[in-house]
């Protein structure tokens, strides 16, 4: 079992080249097990954690509603948006300049075969991270992400997720608000939810910009508890 993992921060990146990419990795990974499992091969599968930050995009995941879009396409147009339709789980999400995007492409194989596990994990490595914060963050019952005041009128999202998994291959991940131009919410019923507001890590700490790096040591730290994995490369 590999439980190395290779860091990429790809810095801000176009959402689509970024997918690209991610399905490079994936299949890549994928390949190699059915090599493994035909021949016997036993040739050791990779990981990868990519950081990322995209151009204003609204995505549309696989059992989505496409009406949870408020826009038309002059509309995004002049927002500076685009939007895609893909092949994740959930429903549709924004992301943007401000907002640390995730992307563990891993071998599950590797670390355990429990898809729902893996979700509970990610929430944790959010979770605990926002706690270094001051902030009690939740998960909320029925709704993947990361939640603060969960259970009250006042809740609201900080941090959405949806991924994708075949042959216990993982790709797409989770979005955190950290100083995230909130507007661009309001185009969009997030993750097809109504009536709960979205917010961001600078907002609830009052202010102006939170140090984007710090937040990304501190989520990988805790990622590597969490999967007792290591990582490397240009992170």
């Amino acid at each position: 079992m590999n439980k190395n993992i290779e860091l990429q921060d790809l810095g801000f990146k176009d959402y689509k080249a970024t997918w690209d990419y991610q399905e490079a990795l994936f299949k890549a990974i994928v390949a190699t097990k059915i090599k493994n499992r035909r021949e016997e091969a036993h040739l050791e599968t990779k990981n990868y954690f990519l950081f990322v930050e995209h151009p204003h995009v609204y995505t549309l995941g696989k059992s989505g509603d496409v009406s949870n879009l408020l826009l038309n396409e002059a509309q995004l147009k002049a927002k500076g948006a685009t939007f895609y339709k893909i092949n994740r789980g959930g429903d549709i999400t924004y992301h943007g300049p401000g907002q640390i995007v995730g992307y563990p492409i891993l071998d599950l194989d590797n670390f355990f075969t429990d898809i729902h596990k893996y979700l509970r994990f990610l929430e944790e490595m959010i979770i605990l991270t926002l706690a270094e914060y001051g902030l009690k963050a939740e998960r909320s019952p029925g709704e993947t992400g990361v939640w603060l005041d969960v259970g009250t009128p006042f809740a609201r999202k900080i941090c959405a997720m949806g991924v994708r998994a075949s042959r216990w291959v993982t790709m797409h991940g989770f979005a955190l608000n950290v100083n995230a131009d909130l507007g661009y919410f309001d185009h969009i019923i997030p993750c097809g939810i109504r009536g709960k507001a979205v917010t961001s890590l600078n907002v609830e700490l009052g202010l102006e910009k939170v140090d984007e790096a710090e937040v990304k040591e501190k989520l990988l730290k805790h990622f590597s508890e969490l999967f007792e994995a290591k990582f490397f490369g240009d992170g």
